[in-house]
């Protein structure tokens, strides 16, 4: 089968003890390309030595809501000149995480802001991380004219969702489609046309059910696979081939036979 993660940060430390074995691993199992977002500007050189070095992996440039207490103004810059160097795949992981507690709202949104302009300047699409934010999502996505993107992990509401594909947007599912009582995300899972979802592990984070208490592996998206195949009644073949499509569709990827590492 051909699949893509979408969404899975392997540049981090976690996997440099056995980055290479992983790789191997995904290739062996047809996994043949792997989208690794920033997360803070401290770490875009390790992530572009990582991507360059591993044909099968496309870096995205962003910076991550969850720090943003570690980005400043001259990230921005800094984001803006890399990306016309760099060429990355898409901007990413930006968005609004309002699930941490006492969180400078008004920073992550100027943040987020600035990003969807970098986006748009470059013409690229986006790569979203939302918590307990998705209206405020929306409504900074709208009149950006943006070229779309992904949804991390998404958990919203199937209005929300509609509203989300109708801006251009692939929704991410994940490890927790393999859980047997993630009856909300199943029901999404369920409700969202295939071919507006896209398949991601968030690896080394949200394992699946398979592998509680593990570091989340790339190679473990095959659990999300056939979770995603049971929820819709369709063979396995033809989630990988309509999700890998959604991915190429949304970050203009050509399909590969196989990756070389």
């Amino acid at each position: 089968m051909d699949i893509i993660d979408t969404h899975c940060h392997i540049d981090l430390p976690d996997f440099d003890q056995d980055r290479d074995q992983i790789i191997q691993s995904c290739r062996q199992a047809g996994i043949n390309q792997i989208i690794v977002p920033a997360i803070e500007s401290s770490s875009w050189d390790t992530l572009f030595k990582i991507t360059n070095t591993h044909n099968c992996l496309y870096p995205t440039l962003g910076l991550h809501p969850v720090f943003i207490e570690q980005h400043n103004e001259a990230d921005i810059e800094e984001l803006d000149k890399l990306t016309a160097q760099r060429s990355p795949l898409a901007i990413g992981e930006i968005g609004l995480d309002f699930y941490i507690p006492d969180t400078d709202k008004i920073k992550q949104k100027h943040f987020f802001d600035q990003q969807l302009l970098i986006a748009k300047k470059h013409q690229l699409p986006v790569v979203l991380h939302v918590r307990k934010a998705h209206d405020d999502v929306l409504s900074h996505l709208k009149n950006k004219d943006l070229t779309g993107g992904t949804c991390h992990a998404f958990n919203g509401s199937y209005e929300q969702a509609k509203r989300y594909i109708d801006l251009g947007f692939k929704l991410g599912f994940g490890g927790t489609l393999t859980f047997p009582n993630a009856k909300k995300i199943h029901q999404l899972a369920k409700q969202i046309p295939l071919e507006y979802i896209v398949l991601e592990t968030d690896a080394p984070d949200m394992s699946g059910y398979n592998h509680q208490g593990q570091r989340n592996q790339p190679d473990f998206i095959g659990d999300a696979l056939i979770a995603l195949s049971e929820i819709k009644q369709m063979p396995p073949e033809q989630v990988a081939e309509q999700t890998s499509l959604n991915a190429r569709q949304i970050f203009k990827l050509e399909p590969v036979k196989q990756a070389d590492s």
